[in-house]
């Protein structure tokens, strides 16, 4: 599944779950408001899946700097489980919660649960509150820390303009029905290719990968069987883009290739000439960053209104690849 394994918009959220996972070892920081140690709750997406583990790493390794104690838990993709482990902090009297969140509609319910028991809570690498502007976050959050997924679409666009500066037939390869970042990655993307001139780009197809390198192979298959003709594959995760690769080689194709996460494997495959770019995205600095503006709330130092907070994704080829180091 995609850095991001966000899933779909639940109409309701199931009761608690309430599950413990290891709390990282620190010593205890003192907030100057309260004088009791800090404990952070630590909501996490799947920790099985290599993005949120290492915002959780990230979060744990700040923690430990700060003094703070970090209670990690792992949702396994459940909604209705991480309703119950947000549940459980509270009931716990967190210090804060972070939340990385598994859809925006029931995040929002847990923020709502959070702000009644008086509990600073914001969210990392997601939103809250269905249909809300990303620079606009839900009033009872503290922050909000992400990736620009539309930004990250808009630098992939401008990649397939160097990849492909000609122009052509280009396909997308999304990820999983449902998920937001079938349009977040996608709309400014192909703006990019828009505004190169009417007709020097067009997508031909678009398929779905489901956010594995298997399934993203099987879409670059398809389409490159009805469009042999393809000179660009945009696959918004560098999973499917890395399958996408195996796919490109075996039909024989010269199609270029470009992915987002800046992932181990998309990296390793730009240097291998495989993929021709993706986008750079750092969620262990994610995971730290959180943590640090967590604690600035807790102690005073980060007041107002929320606000979203960006971290830089720059694009990523041959050409500069050593300046992105995967941190997932």
């Amino acid at each position: 599944m995609n850095t991001t394994t966000r899933a779909r918009a639940v109409v309701a959220i199931v009761a608690a779950i309430a599950a413990t996972a290891g709390c990282s070892s620190a010593s205890t920081a003192s907030s100057p408001a309260s004088g009791k140690s800090l404990t952070i709750g630590l909501a996490n997406q799947q920790e099985s899946v290599t993005f949120p583990a290492a915002i959780s790493k990230g979060a744990k390794d700040q923690a430990t700097k700060l003094g703070i104690k970090v209670i990690d838990l792992d949702s396994a993709g459940d909604q209705a489980k991480q309703a119950g482990q947000v549940q459980d902090l509270i009931s716990q009297r967190v210090s804060g919660i972070l939340l990385v969140p598994l859809s925006p509609g029931p995040a929002q319910a847990l923020a709502d649960q959070a702000g009644a028991a008086g509990i600073p809570i914001a969210t990392v690498h997601g939103y809250v509150g269905a249909g809300r502007a990303v620079d606009n976050p839900y009033p009872k959050l503290k922050f909000v820390i992400d990736e620009n997924e539309s930004g990250a679409g808009g630098t992939a666009g401008q990649l397939a303009l160097k990849a492909l500066p000609g122009g052509g037939k280009v396909a997308v390869i999304t990820g999983a029905a449902g998920f937001v970042e079938n349009t977040t990655r996608v709309t400014q993307f192909k703006a990019a290719l828009n505004g190169a001139g009417s007709g020097k780009y067009s997508i031909v197809a678009s398929q779905p990968g489901d956010w594995t390198k298997e399934k993203g192979q099987a879409a670059c298959q398809n389409i490159l069987a009805a469009n042999p003709g393809i000179g660009l594959f945009y696959a918004i995760s560098d999973d499917m883009a890395v399958g996408c690769a195996s796919a490109v080689k075996s039909a024989g194709s010269k199609a270029k290739i470009i992915g987002i996460g800046g992932s181990r494997g998309g990296i390793d495959a730009i240097k291998a000439g495989d993929l021709y770019g993706t986008v750079c995205y750092k969620p262990y600095d994610e995971g730290a960053t959180a943590v640090r503006m967590m604690n600035d709330a807790l102690t005073g130092k980060l007041t107002g209104t929320p606000k979203t907070t960006f971290y830089d994704t720059p694009g990523v080829t041959a050409d500069n690849v050593s300046s992105c180091t995967p941190q997932w």
